[in-house]
């Protein structure tokens, strides 16, 4: 597959698109999948079942430690090489995990899957941005990032359940398999692009500076804490509105479910309104924080306002990472999705720090009127920042130099 082929080609490359949406699935699964099998994982590693989901733990930790550091050390290899690299680092963590017996060893394989995981996510937006023109660069960033929500939609429920018929230690044997198969895949479908050489890298500081990051790393930063805050404690926040014991898995399954139907609108959306469909989605979540803070004790309220939350989160990160690379440029992407990274991890730790600090405090009925003000922050921040960051149309807001309606080519980067 070449660039020249993309650029006159009417087609999304969806091969390609979705090689790198099966990576962030297989991504998103590596990390996720211990949280369901932690009574299976204990017994067998020998710890309790809190130590085990300190495997979860260390992966995000790793991922918000990894991202910016190993994004700027292998700027410049050849990006499809990265892409490879990485997910063969997923695979050996994968089964490393499946093979042991030790905690330890486990933990470590959790921590190289982190850093692996961290450079995928720099990664991902900025690549599919750079295999299409930039009239249709929404719609391939929501292909690449609909492989997140189908790892939580479905990928997760099916290795639990994979694991609880087989066992963990196949589960994560398979994942690895799935991992090590995709490599083939990308290398077959994916274009190559070159590495950036010494003399034409932008740094860190300059992508940071330009117009409209900071607004919308401000807008991943607010969402996360908001939505972290009220989805950690979905749980105890049911029984409070007497939903019922044991009847959480029903709500997470809807927000799962509806999530996919988010991404699929935004898709359908993103390249012609984008400021739109972005403030819409935002108002919606704060529309649901509100009917949940004061309506969520009657059942059918609950479930459709899950269900709403479910559609207006999910097409937001593929709204925001489209955001960021308009306002970086496609060429600097990852170096701008290694500052979200570290972002969005950093409003997961303190969302949930701050959900529960509030749930021992004043108790699960708190915990919408928490979150609001946060996704009300985005909201605002979001209104405020029609000039660079979300602008109403495509191609406004980028910085200068910047291809406004091609694929970004080694002779284009060479003259930004």
């Amino acid at each position: 597959m070449t660039t020249s082929s993309q650029v006159k080609g009417a087609a999304l490359p969806w091969s390609g698109l979705l090689a790198l949406s099966a990576t962030a699935f297989t991504a998103v699964l590596t990390e996720l999948l211990p949280a369901g099998l932690l009574p299976s994982m204990a017994p067998a590693l020998g710890v309790s079942e809190s130590r085990v989901g300190f495997l979860v733990t260390g992966y995000a930790a790793a991922s918000f430690l990894a991202a910016i550091p190993l994004t700027a050390a292998l700027r410049g290899l050849p990006r499809r090489r990265v892409l490879g690299g990485a997910l063969i680092g997923l695979a050996v963590s994968d089964a490393l995990v499946a093979l042991s017996s030790s905690y330890a060893l486990s933990f470590a394989a959790r921590l190289l899957a982190g850093a692996m995981g961290g450079t995928l996510w720099a990664m991902l937006a900025g690549y599919a941005a750079r295999m299409v023109p930039a009239g249709r660069r929404g719609r391939a960033i929501a292909v690449a990032l609909a492989g997140i929500t189908l790892a939580l939609a479905l990928g997760v429920p099916a290795g639990t359940a994979l694991a609880a018929a087989v066992g963990w230690r196949a589960a994560f044997a398979a994942l690895a398999g799935f991992a090590a198969a995709l490599v083939g895949w990308v290398r077959w479908r994916v274009p190559d692009f070159p590495g950036e050489p010494p003399h034409v890298r932008a740094p860190f500081l300059e992508v940071a500076a330009r117009p409209g990051i900071r607004p919308v790393l401000s807008v991943t930063l607010f969402l996360l804490l908001g939505h972290q805050a009220m989805y950690t404690y979905l749980a105890p926040f049911a029984r409070h509105a007497g939903f019922g014991e044991g009847r959480t898995g029903l709500l997470l399954a809807v927000f799962g479910a509806a999530t996919v139907a988010g991404i699929w609108v935004t898709g359908l959306l993103v390249d012609r309104h984008p400021r739109g469909t972005l403030l819409a989605a935002l108002a919606l979540f704060a529309s649901v924080l509100l009917v949940l803070g004061r309506y969520a004790g009657t059942p059918a309220v609950l479930v459709g306002a899950v269900a709403l939350w479910g559609v207006a989160f999910g097409g937001a990160p593929t709204l925001i990472q489209t955001a960021l690379v308009d306002a970086s440029g496609p060429a600097d992407a990852e170096v701008a999705t290694s500052l979200q990274t570290t972002v969005y991890n950093t409003g997961i730790a303190a969302g949930s720090l701050a959900g529960g600090l509030v749930l021992d405090r004043l108790g699960a009925a708190a915990l919408p009127w928490t979150a609001l003000p946060l996704v009300s922050v985005a909201l605002v921040v979001v209104t405020l920042g029609r000039r660079h960051a979300f602008p109403g149309g495509r191609g406004r807001g980028r910085p200068a130099g910047q291809p406004s309606s091609s694929v970004v080519t080694p002779k284009t980067r060479s003259r930004a």
